[in-house]
């Protein structure tokens, strides 16, 4: 019975994350939308100060999109594993880029598309060898976990790095090394994905008619929420207004993913659950998402599709004709003309 209710709590806390994804990712498009109509319309930027934004329905379609979807991405942390629903995070990506090439006709290269297209085979592989076993169901299993002794050297070790970066490494390179903000909010993270975790829990516990009000665990994990949201914004913010989004986001994602991997490693003991083939899988499976979301990124402003990549192949063909038994010839020729008009041959 209770490994029935394991796998429907998994079942489910799979279906929040990819809607979680989905809501995300197309509220992107929607207020993109919106805010692309109001600059047809004249009104001023948002970019320029602009509000005019807050009367168009569109971007408060967008914003309650994204509400939504944070709101399933919480409800799945209290199902799932956080080995699981983190890295499906990537699927957002994934749904505003093919979003973008339909309704904002932004066009999605060859590399875009296998980028895609490896995301996909990369979510797939990590839901197919994520844990589906959990050691967590009540606070006082999560008090019991936050006072490992694994995990106080763990949260100790990511405070410390954390206020380093903050008041040493950021007022002298944060303007200059994309990674110094970036790794803030990613070790930050960590301890936040621990809070959701822990919050989802109570929640499913007064769900079911415990009284988690009173418990101060549920508090504690409340305040450090929102203490670790609040850095995770401020300094994501900051990334963003230095360098390129598309630069910050994949860079983001895969240092947030790994500190999560790490901590539920620590303080959940997900892995404890899976076998050495999981373990590679579930690797694989991440591995295979950040090379899916680097082409997805990093190609998006060239011009690569099919069609130049035959003719490419045709001009290839052309310079190396084949041989007698269809091998493409590895040496070229330059035809030179000599001076009676006659043309002869010289091998370089």
């Amino acid at each position: 019975m209770g490994q029935d209710r394991g796998k429907y709590d998994f079942y489910v806390g799979l279906a929040l994350a990819v809607s979680s994804s989905i809501f995300i990712g197309g509220s992107f498009i929607l207020k993109k939308k919106g805010l692309l109509r109001l600059a047809r319309k004249g009104s001023m930027r948002a970019g320029q100060g602009g509000h005019a934004y807050l009367k168009e329905w569109l971007w408060w379609a967008g914003l309650l999109s994204m509400g939504a979807g944070e709101g399933a991405n919480f409800a799945a942390y209290a199902f799932a594993p956080a080995t699981l629903v983190t890295p499906l995070g990537a699927l957002s990506v994934l749904v505003s880029a093919v979003l973008s090439s339909y309704f904002l006709t932004e066009r999605l290269n060859l590399h875009g598309k296998l980028g895609c297209l490896l995301s996909v085979l990369g979510s797939t592989t990590m839901v197919i060898h994520a844990p589906q076993e959990e050691e967590i169901t009540s606070l006082e299993d999560m008090a019991h976990k936050l006072v490992d002794p694994g995990f106080c050297v763990f949260a100790t070790l990511v405070i410390i790095v954390a206020l380093i970066f903050i008041f040493v490494v950021g007022p002298r390179h944060g303007q200059t090394n994309i990674l110094v903000y970036i790794t803030i909010c990613s070790v930050i993270g960590a301890l936040s994905v621990s809070c959701v975790k822990g919050l989802g829990i109570a929640i499913k516990e007064a769900i079911a008619g415990k009284k988690v009000a009173s418990h101060p665990l549920a508090w504690v994990l409340v305040l450090g929420l929102v203490a670790c949201v609040s850095t995770q914004i401020n300094y994501l913010n900051k990334a963003l207004d230095i360098f390129n989004t598309s630069l910050v986001t994949p860079i983001y994602y895969v240092f947030f993913t790994t500190s999560v991997l790490l901590c539920s490693a620590i303080l959940f003991k997900e892995w404890g659950h899976m076998g050495p083939d999981d373990v590679i899988g579930t690797l694989s499976g991440f591995l295979t998402i950040i090379i899916g979301i680097f082409l997805l990124h990093a190609f998006k402003d060239v011009s690569v599709s099919l069609a130049n990549l035959a003719v490419s192949m045709r001009k290839e063909e052309r310079a190396f004709p084949a041989n007698a038994n269809g091998l493409a010839a590895h040496a070229t020729y330059k035809v030179l003309r000599n001076e009676s008009g006659e043309e002869a041959e010289e091998r370089e």
